[in-house]
């Protein structure tokens, strides 16, 4: 965040997802974006296909899932941090922002989503599901989705940049950068 040079009178920040399961301290990352929610409440949180599977675990609809990606790192560094006198392991301000995470931010230019779109389908008839999870059927499209389409999800070792779309998940669970992107002049921030 320090990188980059952010002016929040007049920026929009949005966050694509994924922001719990691949690491030891899922806690600490979501407190940070509620904390930052409370100071520029205008901040976009997009939902991740880990969300989801969070989601999916807590209403009990696929415990398994989410245990398979990492959700047993996310529930041990929950358990670390839970206070005296709280039923749950994830606190009700956490779990109030991943009830509002949304699946879409749309602006004149750009469509911002974590996954990917289905080609052919208007974004308002768009599968929730396939916004958070969909890879080969949106990477290898050439449709023109009327906007270029931001995304995350699928990684690549440097930002995937085409006439009608930008990927930014540069790895950094498996030890490569961390990557956003500044727009509309597509200038990309790393560490």
């Amino acid at each position: 965040m320090d990188k980059i040079p952010i002016d929040m009178s007049r920026d929009t920040l949005v966050f694509i997802g994924d922001y719990i399961d691949r690491g030891p301290r899922s806690f600490d990352v979501v407190q940070h974006l509620v904390n930052l929610q409370e100071l520029f409440p205008d901040i976009i949180f997009l939902k991740g296909n880990h969300e989801d599977m969070l989601q999916k675990y807590l209403s009990g609809s696929d415990r398994l899932t989410f245990l398979m990606n990492g959700g047993r790192l996310t529930l041990e560094d929950y358990l670390n941090h839970v206070s005296a006198g709280e039923n749950e392991p994830i606190p009700a301000a956490h779990r109030g922002f991943f009830n509002r995470l949304r699946t879409s931010y749309e602006t004149e230019e750009f469509i911002f989503v974590h996954a990917g779109l289905r080609p052919k389908v208007p974004l308002e008839k768009q599968s929730p599901k396939d916004m958070v999870w969909i890879r080969q059927k949106f990477i290898y499209s050439d449709y023109d989705f009327g906007k270029r389409v931001v995304f995350g999800h699928t990684p690549f070792n440097e930002p995937f940049v085409k006439p009608n779309k930008i990927g930014i998940d540069t790895g950094a669970v498996y030890g490569n950068q961390l990557t956003c992107v500044k727009l509309p002049q597509v200038e990309f921030y790393s560490v």
